[in-house]
């Protein structure tokens, strides 16, 4: 069917806007483009963790000496807050992620805003405490004005193994860290920069379009990102330091830490040999015992300091290449639940 008003001027979007509300609309892809790569990147994170889980799972042979729970490999997700964000976000972790429907929980000011994933098996409730003492991820969707009181409520009930990932603007992770009294936090600081091809982002209407089409998965991968939005190599490093704290908190030794995280990337030929030497000190490597579990890493300094996994990432183009493939490969998943 032939779209009659697709060239009529006088029903675009713009018509009838001020001069000074047109030089605004250059927003309108950084909004778009910022959904998109935000949702793809924390489904990649939690794609990566169910993997790992599943992983260490099948690796340790005594289950009692996990730290993981009875059934170790089914991954938690908890949202707080369900405006824009939270339910693309919640969209994105059905479809992509592979996480059952029935262990993701939200927690919102107004469940009925949710009404229509409760026929999913999501369940949906407002007690912040109760959804911090569950989750194994933690996202954190809501405004900037009512994080004081949500930190509040979630300050003394994380878990220390919970990872907190916030998408809350303008607050910095190392302010989030003081709040919350937390460090395991991951907070993508997403960079603008003017040019041409922002637009991209407006290419497809809805997020679900959106991360079937190949040229937005090129232009949101998290190192190569295109369309005037930059994410930078902290993020990744918060990424793989997540791994390796999970690795601990299992109590992995070290030496096995590696084993499994190296298997998260086998499938993909451009993996480099990860070592000790790849996430901590040299000095502090070398007296690293192979059954000695690496340390508890703050992502708070992760992300906000040079670390060796920041080194060596930004020397390794073979690793690069090699995250990038996996991003990829997650977003021409798609998980269909019954």
């Amino acid at each position: 069917m032939v779209d009659l008003t697709a060239n009529l001027s006088s029903l675009s979007f713009e018509t009838g806007l001020t001069e000074d509300e047109k030089n605004l609309l250059y927003l309108r892809p950084r909004s778009a483009g910022l959904t998109v790569c935000g949702c793809a990147h924390a489904s990649f994170l939690c794609g990566l963790v169910q993997s790992l889980r599943g992983i260490i799972k099948s690796h340790t042979t005594n289950r009692d000496s996990l730290a993981l729970g009875e059934d170790s490999s089914d991954l938690c997700l908890g949202i707080l807050g369900m405006g824009h964000m939270g339910k693309q976000l919640l969209h994105t972790l059905l479809e992509k992620t592979g996480v059952k429907p029935s262990h993701i929980k939200i927690s919102t000011r107004r469940p009925e805003s949710a009404a229509a994933f409760v026929q999913t098996d999501v369940e949906c409730f407002f007690d912040n405490r109760r959804l911090a003492a569950w989750a194994d991820v933690l996202f954190l969707c809501c405004l900037p004005s009512h994080l004081p009181k949500v930190c509040a409520d979630l300050h003394s009930h994380l878990s220390k193994h919970c990872l907190v990932y916030s998408f809350t603007s303008a607050v910095p992770v190392t302010r989030l860290a003081q709040l919350l009294g937390h460090d395991f936090i991951v907070k993508p600081q997403y960079v603008f920069v003017d040019c041409d091809t922002a637009d991209v982002w407006l290419s497809c209407a809805c997020l679900t379009a959106a991360l079937k089409d190949p040229l937005l998965t090129e232009a949101s991968c998290p190192l190569t990102m295109k369309g005037g939005i930059s994410l930078g190599l902290n993020w990744v490093c918060a990424v793989l330091y997540s791994l390796l704290n999970i690795c601990t908190s299992a109590s992995l030794g070290s030496s096995d830490a590696l084993s499994v995280i190296k298997r998260i990337f086998a499938k993909w030929p451009q993996t480099v040999e990860l070592n000790a030497q790849s996430f901590i000190s040299t000095s502090y490597a070398s007296s690293l015992l192979a059954d000695e579990p690496f340390p508890w890493i703050s992502l708070t300094d992760a992300q906000t300091r040079e670390t060796p996994l920041l080194r060596f990432l930004s020397s390794s183009k073979p690793m690069q290449q090699c995250i990038s493939a996996a991003y990829k490969s997650m977003l021409k998943t798609t998980v269909k639940w019954d």
